[in-house]
């Protein structure tokens, strides 16, 4: 799998005692390279501004660069619950133009790629940064490649939190499907939040905040990913890949084990090849557990090497009544497309 990743992404908050700390990066990074598994490595770019504009305003790229510009150490942006020093708008200019690069091999190589980014993306919406994050990364790759002559592109979320950045942006062919605890922060994507956008769906499935079983959330994923792509029928699929959901995350913590991170890459990886050929970018997102991020991203870098994609088999019996009454509610908005 080819990774897009620089050590600079560290300079964000760097010094700063914080769970979204640099280490997300360089000791997730370190670790993959000890298990061999980061060979296939391409430095980033800065995005452009009018890249970062089919998602941000003017407006919002010229405040954020203002503010990081008078902290003399650390402070909070003004639009929301995210700090930010001098280096920040650099950093998350070349966070979005990680994803940017990844997608770009991607469209060129028909291979997929994984971008190792910070800060994270999902949470930003288009005037407003929160969350942690201040540049919507994935969004920012999905008009990009609507803006290369792909008609339909589907974003795939199973952070443990709800990308209400992400969904703002969805429509004019750009499709969302999450996967999230709730009522857990931002409190969006709720069961009745199914929504016919224009050429386009954004579909929520709200999980127990107290946890789910991890048979249930492969098979849920393995659902969502087969009936979502077989009526979106993507053109290029892109993953907000937070890891937050794995059992003693943190910040997170859905009680899932790690070990389901190869069961989506795999449903992702035959689903890509399908409708795709092979179009598959995943975009690191939350997780704030460093072993857990290194274990989960290298189960999905073996398991998109692995030829023969296959099926895991997982029930949907291992969800509660929420869940399923969310997956009916998710099926029907999907006839009607």
């Amino acid at each position: 799998m080819r990774f897009v990743y620089d050590a600079l992404l560290g300079n964000h908050l760097r010094g700063m005692r914080h769970i979204e700390s640099p280490d997300r990066v360089l000791a997730v990074a370190e670790g993959l390279r000890d298990a061999g598994l980061f060979d296939d490595v391409a430095p980033g770019r800065l995005a452009l501004d009018s890249e970062i504009s089919r998602v941000h305003p003017p407006s919002y790229i010229a405040m954020l660069q203002r503010e990081a510009a008078a902290t003399s150490t650390h402070a909070y942006l003004s639009t929301g619950d995210v700090f930010i020093d001098a280096e920040s708008p650099h950093v998350a200019r070349y966070a979005a133009g990680c994803a940017l690069v990844a997608l770009e091999y991607t469209l060129t190589e028909g291979k997929p790629s994984f971008a190792l980014v910070r800060p994270p993306g999902h949470h930003a919406e288009p005037a407003r940064g929160m969350g942690f994050c201040l540049y919507n990364n994935v969004a920012i790759a999905a008009r990009a490649a609507r803006a290369h002559g792909f008609e339909r592109v589907l974003i795939v979320d199973f952070d443990y939190h709800h990308g209400n950045g992400t969904q703002a942006i969805a429509g004019d062919g750009v499709s969302y499907v999450s996967s999230h605890a709730f009522p857990a922060y931002p409190g969006t994507g709720g069961i009745d939040d199914q929504r016919h956008l224009q050429d386009a769906v954004s579909l929520n499935l709200p999980l127990q905040a107290r946890g789910v079983a991890s048979e249930g959330f492969v098979a849920a994923w393995d659902l969502l990913v087969r009936d979502v792509c077989a009526r979106v029928r993507p053109h290029v699929l892109l993953v907000s890949a937070g890891f937050d959901y794995v059992a003693g995350d943190p910040v997170g913590d859905l009680g899932i084990d790690a070990s389901v991170a190869a069961s989506l890459a795999r449903a992702l990886h035959a689903a890509a090849a399908t409708y795709c050929d092979g179009r598959l970018v995943y975009v690191l997102e939350g997780g704030y557990h460093v072993p857990s991020i290194i274990e989960s991203i290298g189960l999905i870098a073996r398991a998109t090497d692995t030829p023969s994609p296959r099926e895991s088999g997982a029930q949907l019996s291992a969800l509660g009544d929420m869940e399923h009454a969310a997956l009916a509610r998710i099926g029907a908005t999907l006839d009607c497309y």
